[in-house]
């Protein structure tokens, strides 16, 4: 697949940054695999993939615009920066939860922060959004916005940039927000159990981004953010421990990652990285990991099995400049997901857990 594909939707331009937050000391233990070399095998079905250009005037939807706050908040950019930079400090995972928070959002209704509503029977309460992080993180930010910039930056547009932000203070790339987005007023924890889990098949998922004017191309980049963060070990016990139903493991996970994986995760409320081998460091390594059978998630691995998506992950695996730039590309798109920006759509939230009660 041609990633030019996903041009067709882009509101942006993305261009690379070197990185300058440096990496903590990593406390885990962390998968070693002595046998990683690679080979030509690894190359066979792949798609040559090219650096995408993108074009500066491409229509942006109804509202969004890059100027939106230029004189109602002019310094929101660099609220939301300096708030991420403290808490990267004192929390260097928080970029990955940010990640993730945000995808649950705009997975939902679109992405106008009906995640971070905070009432009985909201998407925030449901058991889909227990390991959910970073709603701090956009309170602290929100705070901080109303005092210089009262009742008018949405918490859908902070929690949109602060994503950015953050990808980028971890060594990803940059990409332009567009401004513009209102909060919803509707938050249904039932909802969050069309977000996909980490169990679904390749149908499954890619359905489920193309109900998001999402494409397949998106499907394997976008799932490239596992190439940080980590996962509860409750959510693979199932493939250490019981894939068949009859007390085996998934035999399609690499022998000495398997032992690994028992070792690390014999109780559920552990944790575990979802990068084997680099898990502090934003780059391609989640791919090369898949070919060595190396997938933490089922849905992981079953990204280079599948004819759809395989190709794919072999090209981003060699080619990691590609993913780098079209990970901007997909989660600008990501982000620009069923927005509200009518005059009669939404609210501006004045606290992000709450619908305004005036």
């Amino acid at each position: 697949m041609n990633p030019l594909v996903s041009m067709l939707f882009v509101l942006l331009v993305v261009v690379q940054l070197s990185p300058t937050l440096s990496y903590p000391a990593d406390d885990h233990h962390h998968y070693n695999d002595d046998n990683n070399d690679e080979s030509p095998e690894h190359w066979k079905g792949a798609t040559p993939l090219t650096i995408p250009t993108i074009l500066e005037n491409l229509p942006f939807g109804d509202f969004l615009s890059f100027s939106h706050y230029h004189r109602s908040c002019p310094d929101l950019e660099h609220i939301i920066n300096e708030k991420l930079r403290q808490w990267l400090k004192q929390d260097y995972s928080i970029a990955a939860s940010l990640m993730r928070l945000h995808f649950h959002d705009c997975a939902i209704r679109g992405c106008d922060a009906s995640i971070l509503l905070n009432h009985e029977g909201s998407e925030r309460s449901a058991l889909a959004s227990k390991t959910l992080r970073g709603f701090e993180v956009i309170d602290d930010i929100k705070a901080e916005v109303e005092k210089r910039c009262p009742k008018v930056v949405s918490c859908a547009d902070i929690l949109t940039a602060a994503t950015r932000d953050a990808t980028v203070m971890v060594g990803g790339p940059y990409w332009m927000v567009p401004y513009g987005r209102k909060d919803g007023r509707v938050s249904i924890a039932k909802e969050t159990e069309g977000v996909p889990m980490g169990h679904e098949n390749i149908t499954s998922l890619v359905e489920f981004f193309q109900s998001q004017g999402l494409n397949v191309l998106d499907l394997v980049v976008l799932s490239g953010a596992h190439t940080i963060g980590r996962a509860s070990c409750a959510s693979i016990q199932n493939r250490l421990f019981n894939f068949d139903g009859h007390g085996n493991s998934d035999p399609s996970l690499n022998d000495k990652y398997l032992n690994f994986l028992k070792r690390k995760c014999r109780w559920g409320s552990d944790y575990v990285d979802l990068d084997a081998t680099t898990p502090k460091t934003f780059d391609a390594a989640y791919y090369s990991n898949l070919q060595r059978d190396m997938g933490l998630l089922k849905t992981d691995q079953l990204l280079y099995s599948d004819t759809r998506t395989s190709p794919l992950v072999t090209a981003l695996a060699h080619q990691p400049q590609v993913f780098y730039h079209q990970f901007g590309v997909s989660m600008a798109k990501l982000g620009n997901v069923q927005v509200l920006t009518g005059q009669d759509e939404g609210e501006i939230r004045t606290n992000c857990n709450f619908v305004n009660s005036y």
